[in-house]
């Protein structure tokens, strides 16, 4: 008798033993912080080698979470990379008119969430769309795709432009923060128009405090989209003329502040370790516009390309207790956030939805294990397998002045770089490898479906 209720004793320490493994290996699902700033370079912040921006906020994120070195925009400029950051699709396989996904709104980012019991806002820029005639009654406005609040601007702050205007280096030279005739909407109603572009990021983050100290009892998503640092940039006076970085600097340091008030607000309630934040930009620097724009450090390129600065993009996953420090050189994009999200939080995907090809990242963000992303399409223009990158056709730069794109070359024989040994795209070693250029090729054909 002794025996077997020694036996028994084992047998459920065993069960227990397990159980608590299995509750080690996955974590409560979590709270969720999105913040999606637009037009930021690889190289604007402090912890991935600006000297002249102060970032300490972010820094202490990139040294505490995880800072990864090779994500990825999902288009090189704003519509496109929101199009696949919300649906987890490559935007070349969503239709490119204006609602391309007007028949998926359930199947977006913050639908699935919402399924999941979660409390969703948006703060900020939507411009999942082209922009809308009346934003108020648009079927794609956030609050027809999942989120239950929605403070902010319909599209990026430059648009419209002032009457009679484009955007161009003069007119971002000479306007002021009423120029650019843009609504600041709260759920339906405009409520400042033209908007006060100077407080555009401080209201912002005064809503982000409000609005998680008003959901700590639940699990909730945060998608904080700044429209800055994309031009015309502004920043709080508070902020301004104090940045060793000029202008751009003033609003690179103001969105830390912000960030160092999101995290402050967890911490204060304590929902810290329970609270995923994830820092990223919607695609590279706007750097053609000089003082208006940021940088892509040591990458060559910038938005509106497929050189690495246009898409490679300043990434870092946040998570105490959960997320290790490290660095991380692997690939991801931005698009894989929607198959992270939904492994950590029990969502379903929408895999028969063409061109889905979100990656769940958590076995890296949680046990350190390699990336399962292996490749990286570039629009239609360039295409990554591990370290090669190839350029089937030149970049889409516009053109400062006239604000319109200039040609496209296509090269008969690929341009081949190593980025591991190459970061900034300079030497070309095609004709050293053509097995590499036919290898990515066909995969590119692959993806693509040629």
């Amino acid at each position: 008798m002794h025996n077997r209720f020694a036996l028994l004793s084992l047998m459920l320490l065993s069960v227990s033993g397990l159980f608590s493994s299995a509750l080690d290996a996955a974590p409560a699902a979590p709270n969720i912080v999105l913040i999606f700033v637009d037009d930021m370079g690889y190289g604007d912040l402090g912890c991935y080698g600006n000297t002249k921006n102060k970032t300490p906020h972010l820094d202490r994120l990139a040294a505490e979470g995880q800072r990864w070195t090779s994500f990825y925009s999902s288009g090189s400029t704003c519509v496109p990379s929101r199009k696949g950051l919300m649906s987890g699709r490559h935007p070349v396989f969503i239709p490119r008119q204006a609602n391309g996904l007007n028949d998926d709104r359930s199947a977006l980012m913050p639908a699935m969430l919402k399924r999941q019991g979660y409390a969703t806002a948006i703060l900020g820029k939507w411009h999942l769309a082209g922009y809308p005639k009346d934003f108020t009654v648009d079927s794609m406005h956030p609050l027809e795709c999942g989120f239950d609040y929605h403070y902010g601007t319909p599209g990026s702050n430059d648009v419209p432009p002032p009457p009679g205007k484009k955007q161009t280096r003069e007119v971002f030279d000479n306007c002021d923060k009423f120029s650019f005739p843009v609504p600041l909407i709260r759920g339906r109603e405009v409520v400042e128009y033209p908007v006060n572009q100077e407080l555009l990021t401080h209201r912002y983050t005064e809503e982000a405090v409000k609005w998680i100290e008003q959901q700590k009892d639940n699990r909730f998503f945060l998608y904080l989209a700044h429209n800055m640092p994309h031009a015309p940039i502004f920043a709080s006076p508070e902020f301004q003329n104090r940045s060793a970085g000029g202008r751009f600097g003033d609003v690179v340091e103001e969105i830390d502040w912000s960030v160092g008030q999101v995290v402050e607000t967890v911490r204060r309630l304590g929902i810290e370790k329970e609270t995923l934040i994830v820092f990223t930009s919607d695609n590279g620097p706007w750097s053609c516009f000089g003082p208006h724009g940021g940088t892509a450090g040591p990458l060559r390129g910038e938005k509106a390309t497929t050189w690495e600065g246009g898409q490679r993009v300043p990434t870092i996953f946040y998570w105490p207790g959960t997320i290790k420090p490290a660095t991380i050189d692997d690939i991801g994009a931005n698009l894989d956030l929607y198959a992270t999200f939904a492994s950590l939080t029990g969502g379903s995907e929408p895999s028969d939805k063409p061109g889905y090809i979100s990656t769940d990242l958590s076995p890296t963000l949680l046990e350190g294990k390699p990336s399962a992303r292996q490749t990286w399409a570039y629009h239609q223009n360039a295409f990554r397998s591990g370290r090669y990158k190839i350029h089937v056709a030149s970049s889409l730069p516009t053109d400062p002045v006239t604000r319109r794109r200039r040609p496209i070359t296509t090269y008969d024989t690929p341009l081949l770089f190593n980025l591991n040994a190459d970061l900034g795209e300079r030497d070309d070693i095609a004709e050293q490898h053509p097995e590499v250029v036919a290898r990515l090729v066909s995969e590119m054909k692959a993806f693509h479906g040629k």
